[in-house]
């Protein structure tokens, strides 16, 4: 394997573990969590298209969301599947560059819709009067669309910063995917540029978002304590407390990962912690979603009642 960046001809992704004896119940946990995290989020999906209850821009980014995170997983877990059933360890250079952009392409739109959710939270609570006029059908397409231009761009920056690199000899990412600092790791040529961009980036998507969303709780919160009764008070947080929930474990496992990473680089616990935000964040998602909302309960018993002949 030769080193240009234009002549690599394959990376070896070192998965989870090396033991040969745990592949079978690596390659078991993640078919069943796959499988349930696309079924889960398909169903989301499903009830919120088919019932005219649902159509409103709370329930329009959820099934953004729910999108967004069926292409995340499947973006990483079905080539990790493959690996393992087939015995191999091997990507190619292009289907690990590709696999990149999608998996930041991916990143980025939970971190923008979790965002675009906490405002339209933050609209419902706090002016609640003025909901419908604020939530147009304009602005929430217009939200949709900025969200999916803004990481698109994004994510293609990224991926265009790693094309320009050469690489060493050493092409094995202790990883189960091609994650975009494990790739710098590899690289032999100069990755200042390409630190300051990830730098940017992790400040404006993930530091800008988590303080939109943390500005626009201390809102949602001041608005809630000036509710007089308690069952005002309860109603008005079981409204967000679904996104509340999500938003809690998509960044605190986010966070626990990078402290993970930060002193094991090029080991597998860092490749084992970012299980959770890749592969149980959204399968967790729905499971949220649907128990702690009554529409979506609703909706779904609606859906299977009508799918029953």
């Amino acid at each position: 394997m030769e080193t240009g960046n234009n002549t690599v001809l394959e990376f070896l992704l070192m998965g989870l573990s090396e033991e040969p004896e745990l592949q079978p119940l690596i390659f078991g946990v993640f078919l069943s969590t796959y499988l349930i995290t696309v079924l889960g989020n398909l169903l989301i999906i499903l009830a919120v298209s088919a019932d005219p209850h649902l159509h409103t821009p709370m329930y329009l980014f959820l099934s953004n969301l729910s999108f967004v995170d069926i292409c995340f997983t499947s973006t990483t877990v079905p080539k990790m599947l493959l690996n393992i059933q087939m015995h191999s360890k091997a990507i190619t250079y292009t289907g690990c560059i590709t696999q990149m952009y999608f998996f930041i392409l991916f990143f980025a739109l939970d971190n923008c819709f979790l965002i675009v959710m906490a405002y339209d939270r933050y609209v419902a609570i706090c002016h609640p009067l003025h909901y419908t006029v604020i939530m147009n059908p304009r602005l929430c397409g217009i939200s949709v669309l900025v969200s999916w231009i803004t990481c698109v761009l994004y994510s293609l920056l990224q991926t265009l910063m790693v094309w320009r690199l050469s690489f060493c000899p050493d092409l094995e990412i202790p990883h189960f995917f091609c994650e975009l600092s494990q790739l710098i790791q590899l690289a032999c040529s100069d990755t200042f540029l390409n630190d300051i961009v990830i730098y940017f980036g992790a400040g404006l998507l993930g530091g800008g978002s988590f303080a939109g969303i943390l500005y626009s709780y201390s809102k949602i919160v001041s608005s809630i304590c000036r509710i007089s009764s308690a069952q005002g008070k309860y109603k008005a947080f079981s409204t967000c407390s679904s996104h509340l929930s999500v938003v809690c474990l998509f960044y605190f496992t986010g966070i626990g990962v990078y402290l993970t990473s930060s002193g094991n680089q090029n080991s597998h616990p860092s490749a084992t912690a970012s299980v959770m935000y890749t592969v149980v964040t959204p399968m967790l998602n729905p499971f949220i979603y649907s128990l702690r909302n009554k529409d979506i309960k609703r909706a779904l018993k609606k859906f299977f009642v009508v799918a029953t002949p």
